[in-house]
């Protein structure tokens, strides 16, 4: 099987969505992009009365555009099943987005779409574009060119710098996402780790069609196509890429290279 490493086999058609992703280009050179692609693309929407660096005191939500710290109500309970729901007027707002008390946004170059739930304990260093829907959970690390996709859980105790999710992408526990992309619809298991610096010098470099091709990058995680799930406590390694609808079983440690599509990998 010849294998290849263009956007378009690892996230069909995401190259007319997002342009850090260039046409028959090398999959990962998303990442040398991301940089410059943020800072044209954001919108950064923060309210004056959120501090950058200081834990929010009190909720904060954002309805129609507006910011407001005062006039709702925040429910979670469990006939709401564990979800925050903002109720304003009597009503709830099903596309409120709410940055809990106690949540540290630490910069103002940060864009919170609707329907976005931070929770408290979460820690979010700019630049970042957070898209509708998504869950930043408790105790939660973003650092840095982060572009998070639509409905997208970056969960407990979970860190995530320079790195990509598309929409409904979800590392939910105890998971490290360092320069990597995530594909739509990739859940990763509890405890896995996308690991992203070698322990010699030098680029990360991988092995396609049995020959060696330099990345050009220093640090370079895993790149999970779209349906990707991994087991937990499962661990890549510097420079893997791993292709469509492919499975990593629980406590694999995955050798650097190209994995095709429907992989089982153990």
């Amino acid at each position: 099987m010849t294998l290849s490493v263009t956007a378009d086999d690892y996230f069909p058609g995401i190259e007319a969505e997002l342009q850090c992703f260039t046409p028959g280009g090398a999959v990962w050179d998303a990442l040398n992009l991301l940089k410059e692609f943020i800072r044209d693309a954001i919108s950064p929407n923060l309210p004056s009365f959120i501090s950058p660096g200081m834990p929010l005191d009190k909720h904060a939500v954002l309805i129609d555009g507006t910011w407001y710290d005062t006039g709702f109500e925040v429910i979670c309970s469990s006939d709401t099943k564990g979800k925050f729901l903002v109720v304003s007027d009597g009503e709830v707002v099903p596309d409120a987005a709410l940055v809990c008390a106690g949540a540290v946004l630490a910069s103002t170059d940060i864009q919170i779409a609707q329907g976005v739930v931070v929770e408290a304990g979460a820690l979010v260093k700019g630049p970042v574009i957070i898209g509708s829907g998504t869950e930043i959970r408790q105790g939660a690390y973003l650092r840095g060119d982060c572009l998070v996709g639509q409905k997208c859980v970056v969960g407990h105790t979970t860190e995530v710098k320079h790195s990509i999710f598309l929409d409904g992408s979800k590392a939910g526990h105890f998971a490290y996402v360092g320069d990597s992309i995530l594909g739509r619809n990739v859940n990763m298991g509890a405890g896995t780790k996308l690991a992203n610096l070698k322990f010699g010098p030098g680029n990360v470099s991988i092995m396609l069609n049995g020959r060696r091709m330099d990345t050009g990058r220093r640090k370079i995680g895993a790149i999970l196509g779209d349906n990707v799930q991994t087991g937990c406590n499962s661990v890549t390694n510097p420079g893997t890429i791993v292709g469509r609808d492919a499975l990593i079983a629980p406590n694999s440690t995955v050798s650097p290279g190209v994995y095709p599509p429907r992989t089982v990998i153990r």
